[in-house]
């Protein structure tokens, strides 16, 4: 791994904004988090996967791997993060190198790589990624970029974040650091309000950014930047001169919040669009930190209004739907923010949460989750850590819970067991997030739950119970 690589795992794992890491002397802390890899340290995604899902919902960018083609086949396109306008980010750039360039070296390939999507696809920005074998060879992806920007006349950003690097958590945070230390601040928006804020560590999946906006815009608010979901190259390039910052989750892209206000003042919460009671309290925050930061007083009382009249609206859309849950107990398999903001939404719909996973979860998120579930500090049966399939099967076998909420890569054990099952990850195709979202998915989860598929499943196939009959007369 090369010095400058160390150098920045460690600055990103020096983060004031962990309780942990401020817990320890200034000795320990300077040395960050930094241990050593174990064989199966990146199972779920490496460091490079994380990175290129941070930044590739910046849809008007030409996102450049610099690698063999798997490793761009591996990570194209899987979330879906939606566009209202570009598609460039769609298209797969790859530099496909070779065994020849594995051992003459694969810069020069890399450098006429650039120039043709300059001249071809003249986007306003490319982002150019490190993977595992170009690193080991001692491709210099940081000169050619440099090269590059000078000869084409746009930015090319090196995103030095190989795969063998880390987990993917760690590539968040390195496709984060990318934008910190070339994009955030180079650009001056051409006009600003007192009510201007960034949304950081929302993706856009399946276009929940657009159930927020509609809220924010009654309010007068505007989203300078989303950093990334939707986002623009240009916007994020002036970031810098929002009033106040939303951090999504934490989990991803917490070193931008916290270095942009140590850089430039800017004040940041954490909040959730998921759930009705969450929704409210992320727009009051908001109006709160802009006040604060000199936007008009009058903003609070706007907020409150537009609170009343959509929780209203919600909560009588969703009346029917918490009868039929009413007792339904769930299973929560996901991570990061959705670990304890889901769980929220789902106990206002009436539903029992018997457990919920915390593998990606930081400490404040446990907490959260915790206070959240009322559960006491030595209660850890609902907070699971690292649930294997096979205890998946046997808790859903048993009845322990009614519906399984996870990513893809569980839902057969859900299916195995004849137990109704619902997306909440990233291939999700519906939109969870604000009053609007929280309506669809409390519909999606009815829908699973009651779905006639559940009863069929679970008779008795004909020849099993013909067995017993034979068995009876015998």
């Amino acid at each position: 791994m090369s010095p400058s690589l160390n150098a920045k795992i460690a600055q990103v794992f020096d983060e004031p904004g962990c309780d942990v890491n401020q817990a320890k002397s200034e000795k320990e802390r300077k040395k960050g988090c930094t241990k050593q890899l174990t064989p199966g340290a990146a199972a779920g995604g490496c460091a490079f996967d994380g990175a290129k899902i941070a930044l590739q919902p910046i849809v008007d960018v030409a996102h450049l791997v610099h690698g063999p083609i798997a490793c761009e086949g591996n990570s194209w396109d899987n979330r879906h993060s939606a566009s209202s306008g570009p598609q460039t980010y769609r298209t797969g750039f790859t530099t496909d190198i070779n065994e020849l360039d594995v051992v003459y070296g694969g810069e020069k390939r890399l450098f006429k790589s650039i120039r043709e999507i300059a001249e071809k696809t003249k986007p306003p920005a490319i982002f150019v990624y490190q993977t595992c074998v170009t690193a080991m060879i001692g491709d210099d992806i940081e000169a050619v970029c440099k090269r590059a920007t000078d000869k084409f006349g746009l930015p090319v950003i090196p995103v030095d974040a190989p795969g063998f690097a880390g987990p993917k958590n760690l590539g968040n945070k390195l496709g984060a650091e990318a934008l910190l230390d070339h994009v955030i601040g180079t650009v001056e928006p051409e006009l600003l309000t007192p009510y201007d804020i960034n949304i950081i560590g929302e993706y856009n999946l399946s276009g929940e950014l657009w159930q927020v906006k509609p809220l924010l815009d009654a309010l007068g608010v505007r989203v300078l930047s989303c950093i990334s979901g939707d986002g623009r190259y240009k916007e994020i390039a002036g970031a810098h001169r929002a009033r106040a910052n939303m951090m999504v989750c934490s989990k991803s892209m917490i070193n931008i919040a916290t270095r942009m206000q140590q850089r430039f003042g800017i004040p940041y919460f954490e909040g959730s669009f998921y759930g009705i009671s969450d929704m409210s309290t992320t727009l009051r925050e908001i109006a709160r930190l802009l006040v604060e930061r000199g936007a008009d007083a009058e903003l609070k009382q706007r907020t409150e209004a537009l609170i009343a009249a959509e929780e209203a609206r919600a909560w009588e859309r969703i009346r029917a739907y918490r009868e039929r849950l009413a007792g339904k107990r769930v299973l929560l398999i996901t991570g990061g923010v959705k670990s304890w903001s889901v769980v929220s939404a789902l106990q206002e719909a009436g539903l029992e949460v018997v457990g919920t996973s915390v593998k990606k979860s930081t400490k404040e998120d446990k907490e959260k989750i915790k206070e959240i579930m009322g559960l006491k500090d030595d209660d850890s049966a609902h907070m699971i850590d690292d649930l294997s399939p096979r205890e998946m099967y046997a808790m859903l076998r048993d009845a322990k819970a009614d519906i399984m909420l996870s990513g893809g890569r569980s839902q057969f054990v859900a299916l195995k067991a004849r137990m109704p099952w619902m997306d909440i990850n990233q291939e999700r195709h519906h939109a969870f997030a604000g009053y609007e979202g929280m309506v669809t998915m409390i519909a999606e989860i009815d829908k699973a739950l009651f779905n006639p598929m559940w009863r069929e499943v679970r008779t008795p196939a004909p020849w099993e119970t013909q067995d017993a009959l034979l068995v009876a007369e015998a």
